[in-house]
Formats: structure tokens, sequence, C-alpha cells
């Protein structure tokens, strides 16, 4: 009980730093941790990562707006259009099977990390300054029909990919808000980070309204070093380059997906 005790932050504090630093992993990585690394049964492992991503996305996203990076107004437009559709997401998972989910995930991440790869390789940045627009004087979108439907696609599309893979949405926004908008890096990473903190808070708040209870001890201490590591990765986020986050969150996808693969032909044995 000690060593969980200790471990309990330690994990904490590693999740947290890699959601400070690329806006996404949060979900990928916290449940994984919880039930592999220390040993929490699946039951208590989702009740524990939401309220921690949801604590430590909330700090993050007051970081972010101090600093002028978030974008609120999308944040809300893809929270408020995820949501619904993170539930039809939830019950397609129900009706697939477990393996078939994994993969479907391990593809999705493959797919994700090899467009980042070729574009290293050929020499080119990342695509963007898509459909969305935003104003060269203020920095703010410009909310035509046109971004607003780009936004809420996004939306769309995050929440769906949330509830069918049972993760969080982090690792769906980063590479569309990058593809599809002109915002910075940074700028993707703090909407991102918003969002997250916007889904996350609803799905404990419905979970504590539908009587489900939540191992508080365990979940504060693993909390507490997630909101560590979130500083930590923040205070990295503004020193490190657009392309060293990019690789960095590219490195954390591959991983990602070579696990996935794993687990899957694992439950296929």
């Amino acid at each position: 009980m000690a060593d969980a005790a200790l471990l309990t932050p330690l994990f904490g504090a590693l999740i947290g730093a890699v959601m400070g630093l690329t806006g996404a992993g949060g979900g990928i990585l916290a449940v994984p941790a919880l039930v592999v690394g220390l040993g929490f049964p699946m039951q208590q492992a989702a009740p524990i990562a939401l309220l921690s991503v949801a604590v430590a996305a909330w700090i993050g996203t007051a970081q972010a707006l101090r600093a002028g990076h978030a974008r609120y107004r999308a944040a809300q437009v893809m929270a408020l259009v995820g949501l619904p559709l993170a539930s039809l997401g939830a019950l397609l998972a129900h009706r697939l099977p477990q393996r078939a989910l994994m993969l479907v995930f391990a593809a999705i991440m493959f797919i994700t990390a090899g467009r980042a790869i070729a574009r290293r390789l050929a020499g080119r940045k990342a695509e963007v300054g898509g459909p969305a627009r935003l104003d060269p004087a203020t920095g703010r979108f410009v909310w035509t029909r046109l971004t607003f439907a780009t936004i809420a696609g996004i939306g769309a599309v995050t929440g769906f990919m949330t509830g069918l893979l049972g993760v969080g949405g982090g690792f769906v926004m980063v590479p569309t808000l990058r593809r599809f908008t002109p915002l910075t890096m940074h700028g993707v990473v703090a909407t991102s980070l918003m969002v997250q903190a916007l889904v996350a808070s609803g799905t404990v708040a419905l979970a504590l309204a539908h009587g489900q209870a939540l191992p508080w001890a365990q979940g504060l201490r693993f909390t507490a070093g997630t909101v560590v590591g979130l500083v930590a990765g923040r205070l990295l986020n503004r020193r490190w380059s657009a392309e060293r986050l990019e690789l960095a969150f590219t490195a954390l996808v591959v991983v990602v997906a070579f696990v996935m693969v794993g687990k899957a032909v694992v439950t296929a044995g």
C-alpha cells in the first residue's frame, strides 16, 4: 500500500506532463497507467482518470487563457457538439468486440503518426490554414458559416471517437485543429485542453448525479500528481518550439498505437 501511495502521484505527474506538453494523452494514458502500472480495477481507474484530467485540464486552461492561447468560443462549440455524439459513439462501442475497437484505435494512431512522419521526411511543415480563418488583427476566429462548420465538425468527430474508443479526445483534436485551422501548435494545445476540461467535468458530474462512488483517496493523490506534472509541462510548452511539440506528440501516438496492438494480440490469444 505504501508503494501504491508513492507511485500513484508519480504516475499522475507523468500523465499531467504529457497533457501540458501536447494537449493530449490524458485519457489515453491515465487509465492504462492506473490499471497496468498501479493495479487498480477498471471500475476505479475510470473515475480517477476523469477526475484528474478534469482538474489538470482546467488548470492548464486557466494558464492558457491568461497567455491568450486558448480559443474559448471554439472550445465551447466543440464541447457542446461533441458531448451528444460521445453518447452515440459509446452506444456503438458496446456493440463491437473489444479487440476490434483496439485495432481501430491503433489504426487511427498509426495513420496520424504516419502523416506527421511523412511531412517531416519530406521537409514540409504541418499543413495549417484550412477552412477556418483567424482575424490577423486580433488572432481570433472569424465566425463565418464555414468556420463554424469546421469547428463543429472537429467537435463532432472528437466526441464520437471519444465515446467509441473510451479515451480522451486530445489525440483527435490536436492533429485536426492543426490541419484545418490556422492556429499555432500552442493555440491548438491550449484549446484542446479546454475542450477536455469541459468534457471531463461534464462526465464526472453526470457520474456523480447517477450515484457513482468515486475512490476519493486514490483519486486525490493521482490528481495532485497530475496537477504538478501539468504545470511543469505547460512551462516547457512555452519554451519548446512547435516542431518539438509535434515530434513529441507523434512519438506519443506511436507508443500508444503499439501498446494497443499488443493488447489486441493478447486479447485474440
